[in-house]
């Protein structure tokens, strides 16, 4: 049924290093909750995304001793296991990394410097895209923001100033994987 869906929506499944479509890959920066690294595998696995880097604080799908864990792959349905994923310990050193390979930085977070996600002009298909998430609480740190090329945000129009950061996640990797295949 999946597979007739696809076809019927005219779905290509891109193979792994395919340059005819945009590469995204994810940073998560310091989140704490296993549940939420885990919904973002999953959600990153539906969307394509090439690899998650986990910086700082965020958990991995396996523990010190090699063990799944298993809050993770429960909320993951694991997805960690199709998807590359990598630790690295400094978030701006990685991000210095990737801008020097040509990756655009896309970080979501809300700031004076942000715009709304759907405002963004995606004009390149063959774009390299790394979406910045930040943590639950605090967010994404002034040093990170300084080195992304666009903030993100999703505007509030209710009581609530800010979403869980799986489902922020959610709605701005679909829309930029859509925009840019668009083309």
């Amino acid at each position: 049924m999946v597979y007739e869906n696809r076809i019927r929506l005219g779905i290509k499944l891109r193979p792994p290093g395919d340059l005819n479509y945009s590469l995204m890959i994810v940073i998560l920066h310091n989140i704490r909750s296993l549940h939420n690294v885990g919904s973002i595998f999953r959600t990153a696995d539906a969307a394509g995304v090439e690899k998650i880097y986990l910086c700082g604080i965020t958990p991995k799908p396996i523990d010190e001793l090699g063990r799944s864990r298993q809050q993770l792959t429960k909320v993951s349905l694991s997805a960690e296991k199709y998807i590359k994923w990598e630790y690295i310990k400094n978030t701006n050193r990685l991000i210095d990394k990737l801008k020097k390979e040509r990756y655009k930085i896309f970080a979501i977070e809300q700031s004076k410097k942000s715009i709304p996600y759907y405002s963004l002009k995606v004009k390149n298909y063959k774009l390299k895209v790394a979406l910045v998430v930040g943590n639950e609480v605090k967010g994404l740190p002034k040093s990170i923001l300084n080195k992304a090329d666009k903030i993100l945000e999703i505007p509030m129009y209710g009581k609530k100033e800010s979403l869980n950061v799986a489902v922020a996640f959610g709605i701005i990797v679909f829309y930029l994987i859509n925009a840019l295949r668009r083309r």
